[in-house]
């Protein structure tokens, strides 16, 4: 008699880390409905095929209200992909799963090394290759590409085209035409900047700062720009030449 023998394949788990956009409701939830479609008519694929966290610690609501929040967001094209800043206890089957862990911005300077640890000396310091503070693209970014680095800086020598994103943790720098999304700062760093050797950009952002086409002047366009944060809440953006 043969037997039957089954091969058991083991289940494989791997964590990974995502870069979402979080939206944070605020009270009342209508009026910020309201303002939201107005920011939409402006840039309606703003959050088009992103990742979306909903961030709810502003806002006190029940599981029913959570539910209809989360269905007149998907109404306006907004994928949630969880939600934060509730009681897990508020949670129930059909809402997006609560997240933890997210980590947002970092504005606070870093805490002073207090521990009195002596530094290896130059005999047995161990070898290590410091993480790279800048990503160089040498190829033109396409079309529903998309383009993460939050340790620092992005270089890209040809261009970037309509419908395709850079997200970088410092500045990005754009040796051709800029005509998709370009996000810089996105791990907090107000000081990070755009530049571009031809603005055409569905979208530039730094920090939690954006401007949509329809707010770059018509004189900038088709020429060098660069983008900063004036006082550190106001988008600028300027000729080059």
């Amino acid at each position: 008699m043969s037997s039957l023998v089954r091969q058991r394949h083991s289940l494989m788990f791997r964590p990974r880390s995502y870069m979402a956009f979080a939206i944070a409701p605020q009270p009342p939830i209508v009026d910020w409905l309201s303002d939201l479609d107005a920011s939409l008519e402006r840039s309606e694929a703003f959050f088009a095929g992103q990742h979306v966290a909903l961030d709810l610690s502003a806002v006190n609501l029940s599981p029913n209200a959570i539910g209809q929040l989360v269905a007149s967001l998907e109404e306006r094209n907004i994928r949630v992909l969880g939600i934060e800043g509730i009681d897990p206890a508020k949670w129930q089957v059909g809402l997006p799963p609560v997240l933890r862990g997210g980590r947002g911005a970092r504005t606070s300077e870093p805490p002073a090394i207090t521990a009195a640890t002596p530094a290896p000396t130059a005999a047995h310091a161990p070898a290590q290759n410091p993480p790279p503070a800048s990503l160089m693209i040498e190829d033109p970014v396409r079309s529903g590409q998309s383009v993460i680095f939050t340790e620092g800086d992005v270089t890209v020598l040809g261009s970037v085209g309509s419908g395709a994103e850079i997200v970088a943790g410092g500045s990005i720098h754009v040796y051709g035409t800029l005509r998709g999304r370009a996000l810089a700062g996105a791990t907090g760093n107000a000081r990070a900047r755009i530049f571009c050797h031809r603005i055409e950009a569905e979208l530039l952002a730094i920090n939690s700062y954006y401007r949509t086409a329809d707010d770059i002047e018509d004189s900038l366009r088709r020429r060098p720009a660069q983008a900063w944060l004036d006082e550190g809440n106001t988008l600028q953006i300027s000729s080059m030449n």
